[in-house]
Order: structure tokens, then sequence, then C-alpha cells
């Protein structure tokens, strides 16, 4: 493979060159033939398009030899882009780059696929002065289609849209390899080491609606990432250092002055927070205090880090019960790791020449931002610019990330394209190497379009809304009289999943960069895109074998022994479709990381049951007597299979199915 590549990279260095000679000619052509010009140019176009051929044979090859790891699930958009690559290489070998157009159909007449690159392809012809119809294009494409075992036939349709119909022996065989050996992610091109900063709460403060959405999507990211088998890193970057702390000490030796040896009862921190800062407002005296306390505790005098550290435990007593509550996994670390290290950054900026003195401040000017970075303030201290150089450095040296992720609301977007931006001037990443990137979000609304608060006018705390999640879902739940046939351990277990499945729904089935509505009533509805809805379709396909009388075990067997498995209905047919396309969604979303791409799908994937469900018996019975007179055991795998990848896009959404609801 590199001889190859490296041949073709001196291939086209030599096109270029030769290229450049008879760019302002108008017939090299007549010119080769009268020897004008060397020759050489045809025989090094020719070995080029054959070494690119080579080269995408052999990567085709490479990916099938992958994909048959009983590790991983195909992706067909992946491999139908493969076949189409090699096709459009063949039939268009001198294009460098050419448009790779391939869809998912959204009209059955058209097929299951589509190849959309015929219209591009004409467009950059049109522009070399060749005239090209992008019929005769898609008909030039599909005449170099390689042998596979995936396309049954294409039809060209239109302006020149190539229509691919899949096998649907192929289809068959992924199910029945999906059914033997589970859900297992798509091949990826490598596995690597990601770390994801989210949640982010302040120490001495509650987690309130606005850490809402950082938590949910920062676990689902790290979720999706642990299934396709990256090494993650799941970070708490907590606000735990600053001015705010001295404030805090000061108070808390003036009302518990036993505190180094008698535990302090911190009940409520909010309520001691705000104590604390009417006090610093107030009483000038008490002011002069915090701040020596702040001296104190950045000497790391021991009394002061005692007292620091009573008011940290407190806090992370609290923000445990919520992750607990939501199932989230995430480890601390907050401003204060990095205290030590940012000396060591500005140390290292000063010495590359990167950083310059602005009215006493020390900043540091970056590519495409008007706004430097503060690195040191004129007072000698710190800002959350120099902590969040420091974090990026240590994140990428000392963790050794290969993709960083900052899970942060869209209002911090700026910021972080310029730290971004100057890790990369400071050479502490190359971006065609590593991946960096912010994941903004917008902002949670009340049903009135404002910022969502209580009635008060106050921020929604965090645990209040997840409160009023279970009363709601209970209530839901009673209406339905679902507690007169659930035992009290069902109920409570439904009563959870309803109620925390429904606000993370809600939050990652919207766009992430949109703001959105909050409202229990919609998220709490039986139909339509919702949590309940989802939950509600998954447990009705779950229970189908289980009232036909098969076990899991027969399931398993009956997926070896169905060699002439077949999907005729048209039914059936979407319902496959739909089933064996979850790699390429997976793959997708960790592309973009918009995690309603993977809502949409399951939701869809319900839709598509239901449809098959109401077409299609699974279960025949006596309508007199109830009696089962026939299994269709074909369509119960199918189901099967539908069900284990719900259960999968479940759990990268974080939220937790129940048996009985």
């Amino acid at each position: 493979m590199d001889e190859f590549l490296a041949r073709a990279e001196k291939a086209e260095k030599e096109i270029a060159s030769l290229e450049s000679e008879i760019a302002s000619l108008k017939d090299p052509e007549r010119l080769i033939a009268e020897d004008s010009v060397t020759p050489e140019l045809d025989k090094l176009r020719t070995e080029n398009a054959k070494l690119k051929f080579q080269i995408v044979h052999l990567r085709r090859n490479i990916a099938a030899e992958k994909s048959k790891s009983s590790n991983n699930m195909l992706s067909i958009a992946s491999i139908l882009q493969d076949i189409f690559k090699q096709a459009i290489n063949q039939a268009y070998p001198d294009l460098a780059n050419p448009p790779l157009v391939v869809t998912v159909s959204t009209n059955e007449k058209f097929g299951d696929y589509q190849c959309n690159s015929a219209m591009g392809i004409a467009q950059i012809l049109k522009s070399q002065g060749q005239k090209a119809s992008p019929r005769d294009i898609a008909q030039a494409i599909v005449g170099k289609l390689p042998e596979n075992e995936l396309i049954d036939k294409t039809e060209i349709a239109g302006p020149g849209f190539i229509n691919v119909h899949l096998k649907k022996d192929f289809i068959s065989v992924q199910l029945r390899d999906l059914l033997g050996k589970g859900v297992r992610p798509p091949v990826i091109a490598a596995k690597k080491r990601v770390v994801v900063d989210f949640s982010s709460p302040n120490i001495a403060k509650e987690m309130h609606v606005g850490h809402l959405r950082s938590t949910i999507i920062g676990e689902s990211i790290c979720r999706l990432c642990e299934f396709l088998e990256h090494d993650v890193l799941r970070l708490n970057h907590i606000g735990d250092w600053g001015t705010q702390f001295g404030m805090l000490i000061a108070h808390l030796k003036d009302k518990f002055p036993n505190y180094l040896t008698v535990s302090p009862p911190i009940g409520d921190l909010q309520a001691f927070y705000k104590e604390s800062k009417v006090r610093f407002d107030n009483d000038e005296e008490f002011k002069k205090r915090a701040y020596a306390a702040v001296v104190s505790l950045q000497a790391h005098e021991p009394d002061s880090l005692k007292g620091w550290n009573l008011i940290c435990d407190v806090s992370r007593m609290e923000f445990e019960k919520i992750y607990q509550r939501l199932d989230v996994s995430i480890v601390e670390r907050g401003e204060s790791f990095y205290q030590d290290l940012m000396s060591e950054v500005v140390k290292e900026l000063d010495a590359k020449g990167l950083t310059e003195i602005d009215d006493g401040r020390k900043i540091m000017f970056v590519p495409d931002s008007s706004i430097p970075l503060t690195l040191v303030k004129s007072d000698g201290g710190y800002t959350y610019d120099t902590s969040d150089m420091a974090a990026v450095k240590h994140r990428l040296f000392v963790e050794k990330g290969d993709w960083l992720i900052y899970v942060v609301d869209a209002g911090q977007g700026t910021h972080f394209q310029t730290v971004f931006s100057a890790a990369r001037k400071a050479g502490y990443y190359d971006p065609k190497l590593k991946r960096v990137e912010h994941v903004g979000f917008g902002v949670v609304l009340g049903e009135d379009r404002k910022k969502f608060k209580t009635r008060s006018g106050e921020t929604v705390r965090l645990v209040d809304l997840l409160d009023e999640g279970l009363k709601r879902s209970e209530a839901k739940l009673k209406e339905k009289e679902r507690d007169k046939v659930l035992t009290p351990e069902e109920l409570k277990a439904a009563q959870e999943a309803v109620a925390y499945g429904c606000i993370k729904y809600a939050d990652l089935s919207h766009n992430r960069t949109n703001d959105y509505v909050f409202s229990f009533d919609k998220m709490l509805d039986d139909k339509g895109n919702t949590a309940v809805y989802l939950l509600y379709a998954y447990m009705r396909i779950k229970s189908i074998a289980r009232t036909a009388g098969v076990t899991p075990e027969q399931l398993k067997e009956a997926s070896k022994s169905t060699e002439s498995w077949k999907v005729d209905h048209p039914k059936e047919w979407k319902l496959a479709k739909c089933i064996v396309k979850f790699p390429e969604i997976i793959l997708k979303v960790a592309e973009d990381l918009y995690m309603h791409t993977l809502c949409d799908y399951l939701y869809e994937m319900a839709t598509t049951f239901t449809e098959f469900y109401d077409a299609c018996y699974c279960v025949e019975k006596d309508k007199k007597t109830g009696e089962i007179l026939k299994v269709n055991m074909n369509r119960l795998l199918l189901c099967e299979a539908a069900a284990s990848i719900m259960a999968a896009g479940f759990n990268i959404l974080g939220i937790k199915p129940v048996g009985r609801m």
C-alpha cells in the first residue's frame, strides 16, 4: 500500500509539472502528436489511473477483511461508498477528488440507496471545457461498478441519479449475524484516547437546569465513544478555585470556629454561600479577611486547605446524588488541579516569544481573533484562559488524548476557539493528527420561551426538576392504571425509567445547537417522538416472543438454523433495511456528535416496526379460544433484531428500558 501511494504521489507531481508547461496551449494533444511536447504525460496519466484503481481495490479488500471480524457490524453506506468510489475513479481517472454522494433513498420507489455524484462530476467537467450529460456520466459509473455481493441492480433516474437496490440475501446474512453475535460497533479507522469535558458545576453552588444539557449530552457522547471501543476519560472540570473561596473560608471560620476538629454541619451549602456573599458585599472588615483567606489558600496553608476541602466535600456529595440518579459516571478534575501547571505554561509561552505586555497584563494574540488571551492579570493572577491552556496541554501530553471534546454551552464558543487556536500556535497539537472540538448547545427554555426559571424568577434546581419528573411519571402511570397490574418494585422501576428517560430524550432528541422548550406534558406523551413512546414500543416488541412462548435460547437457535431466511413481505423488507442501517447511523453521529440523529433513527425504528406488526402476523391465534395456531419464527427473529438495536441505542442515550410498564 505504501509503495503504491508513493508511486501515485510521484506520478501526480510529474503530471502537475508537465501540465503546467502546456496550460497556455489550446491543443496539447496535437502538440503531443507533433512531438512538440513529450508523450510521457499520457503514459503517466495511464499509470496513475492504474495506481489509483489498485489503491482503491486494496483499501476495499482491507475494509472487507476487517468487516469479517466478529467484533464489528457492517456499514452498508460505507461499503457502497467504496464501491462507487472505485467505479468513479475507473470511469474518470483524470478527476482529482471527484464528488462522492451516496445516501439512503427517501422513497422506496427509487431503490434503497442513491448515488448522486453524476451531477457534480458534470459541473467539474464543464468547468474544464468538456461536455457530458449527468445521465451519460451516471451510465459510465454504472458500467464500471465492480463485482460485489451487495448490489442487486441499479437504475438511472431523472437527471442522473443512480438508484441502488440491495440484495435481500445479503441483508438476511447481516440479520443472522446480528442475532448470532449481538449488536457490535462498526469498523472505525482507529481507536483513540478520548477526553470529554462535561457537566462542570461550581463548588458551593447547587446544580441547576443550566447544567442539565452539558451533563446529559456529555454522558451520551462518552457512551457513544465507549460503544465504538475508544478509550474514554470523562472529566468534570468543576469550579473549585478562586476568590469566592476566601469568602467561604472566612465565613466558615466565623460560623464554625471548631471546624478543624469537628466536621461542620453545613446542610444547605447554597444558603451558606448566600450568607457569606451578603457579608462580603456589606462588611468591609469581613471582605478584608476574605481576601486574606484567598492568599492563605493559594499559599496552601493547612487551616485554609482544611476549610476548602470541607466545603468541596459537601458539594461533591450533592453532585454525586444527581449523577447517581442520572446514571452518569465522571471523574472530578477541578480548576485547582491545574494551578501549578499554569505558571509552567506561561513560562513556556514566554520562552517561545508568544506573549506580550498590554496595560500591565500578559496577553497572547492568536490567528483569526481580534481578542487576545489574557494569561496573567495586572495583579499577577491567572484567568480562565490560563487554566484552559494548561488543561489542553495536560490532556494532550499527559493524558495522551487524541480527541478532546468540550461539552459547554454555545455562549463559550468564541472562548474555546481562541484557546484552541492558541494551543495550535503554541505547537501543542496538529489538527490533522488530533481532534479538538467544542460541542456547543443552546439553552433550556420555559413554555413562555424564556430562560427556564421558577415562578419566583430563580434558576430551577436540578434536584427539583428530577423530583418533579418522578412525580409526573408516577401520575401518568397511575392514570393508565399501571399500578393495578405492576408490583410496587415494577412500578418504581417504570416510574424512574419514564421520568429520567423522558428528561434525557427530550434534550437529546433536539438539535443540540438550538434552544429547546422544556415541557413535562410533551415529553411524557406516549405518542410521537418521545422516550415514553419508544419505551412502550420496545416493551411491546419484547413481549411478542413471550406471548408466543418462545424463549431467548430458542430464538438464538432458530437464527442459526434459518439458512433460507427470506424477507419477502414489503413491510418485512422495510424493517430489515432499517435494522441494518444502525452502523451507518452510529458512524454519522460519531463524526458530528449530533445525538438527535440517533434519536430520529430509534423513532424511525419504532414506527417502521409498528407498520410491520400491523401488516405481518408474527403469532396467529384462534379468534375464539386464543389458542396459538402458528408461530412465524422468521418474523419473531426480525422482532428480536429490532429490539436488540433499540436496546443498544437506549444504552448510548443513557435510557434504561424496563420489562413491564
